[in-house]
């Protein structure tokens, strides 16, 4: 058997596609697994370590924002790498004959999935945010199944006959980490609450920004362990010296980016996550029963991460904090508001577990063999 893999290419699109494979595989499914769309250097590395193959093919998107740059890209886009992607993934779709598609979603999955169409070649998709972007409006209307993590608005675009709700496919090892491990491997200090403050794969500096504004002071009550993205890491290194003394300075852990026993290791010792809301992120906060503070990502398309994270606060499993009205001080305070009432963490933590689903991959996995098996 054969299932076709394709995203956008993004860590939010690659983690679930490798639990989904990772759950297939515990259930004893013998089949070639292969991951379709545009080139990502990350992308590949955690594709190729989980033995998945991988296809690069040129993507292009429309830019709905107005300048003459991005009309030259939607141009460029348009005119040359849109065609070329769709005849790229048609006859690779033709050559390989995959028996599934399972389409995670973006522009960068559109001609993969475009090509099955043509081709008649079952499709599933999963949407991980509460608003869908255009591709996936698109793509609902070729697949068979359409899972969601969030059944909110999601029949104003997607039919509801095809729709299941069943959460986003989390990477289940993430789980029940190793409070040890976690203390040799980021020297821990001990003796105080630890915020685990994550930025996505590629950091984000307006967080950054706000931790090195507020540095010292959090390091008089807390242990901090802050993944950083792998660019920002020296430049963030260096400037935390000048901010912190040597002595708080030993409380403060960055980390470029943490691999997935190092998460688990993070997410088992923290108190509190502070993250962006990318639906992924959400619900591996939910599935550790972590309470939160999400910090949405402004220019994310059609507002997802903001509408991600209203959505899960509507559980009191986190409180959201945007940009625009973020300031370091308020930050810093609400923070200590929250360790001043630990029952409000305890509540938090509950409305995270009540959220998670943690069994998502392999409710899809179950899926994808029941069709296949037919």
């Amino acid at each position: 058997m054969k299932i076709l893999f394709t995203g956008g290419g993004t860590a939010g699109h690659i983690f679930p596609i490798i639990a989904v494979v990772r759950e297939l595989r515990k259930m004893g499914l013998e089949a070639e697994f292969t991951y379709c769309g545009p080139k990502d250097d990350f992308g590949e590395i955690i594709l190729s370590h989980e033995g998945i193959k991988i296809k690069w093919i040129l993507a292009g998107k429309i830019r709905r924002y107005f300048g003459l740059k991005s009309f030259m890209q939607n141009l460029v886009d348009v005119l040359f790498k849109m065609p070329l992607g769709f005849i790229q993934s048609f006859f690779y779709v033709f050559a390989s004959a995959p028996d599934l598609i399972f389409s995670k979603g973006g522009y960068g999955s559109l001609a993969t999935v475009i090509s099955g169409q043509v081709l008649q070649v079952p499709m599933i998709l999963h949407e991980s945010d509460v608003s869908p972007g255009l591709a996936n409006r698109l793509i609902g209307k070729f697949t068979n199944q359409i899972f969601v993590a969030f059944p909110e608005a999601q029949t104003e675009y997607f039919s509801e006959e095809k729709m299941v709700s069943v959460g986003n496919p989390i990477r289940t090892e993430i789980l029940n980490g190793d409070r040890n491990k976690a203390a040799e491997y980021f020297d821990l200090v001990g003796g105080k609450p630890i915020i685990l403050i994550l930025g996505g794969s590629q950091g984000a500096q307006t967080i950054n920004d706000l931790i090195l504004a507020i540095l010292p002071q959090l390091l008089e009550e807390f242990e901090v362990i802050h993944q950083t993205g792998s660019k920002n890491l020296e430049q963030l290194k260096a400037e935390a010296k000048v901010v912190a003394n040597e002595t708080l300075a030993q409380k403060y852990h960055p980390v470029g980016f943490l691999k997935e026993i190092e998460l688990r290791d993070a997410f088992e010792v923290s108190s509190l996550v502070v993250s962006r809301a990318g639906s992924g992120s959400i619900f591996e906060i939910a599935a550790c029963e972590k309470p939160s503070i999400l910090i949405p990502l402004t220019s994310s398309a059609q507002d997802h991460q903001l509408k991600n994270a209203y959505a899960y606060a509507r559980n009191k499993a986190t409180i959201v904090m945007e940009e625009a009205n973020l300031t370091p001080r308020f930050f810093l305070e609400k923070i200590k508001y929250l360790f001043a009432n630990p029952e409000e963490l305890k509540k938090m933590s509950q409305a995270a577990r009540e959220f998670s689903r943690p069994e998502s991959a392999k409710t899809i996995a179950k899926y994808i063999i029941n069709s296949l098996t037919k």
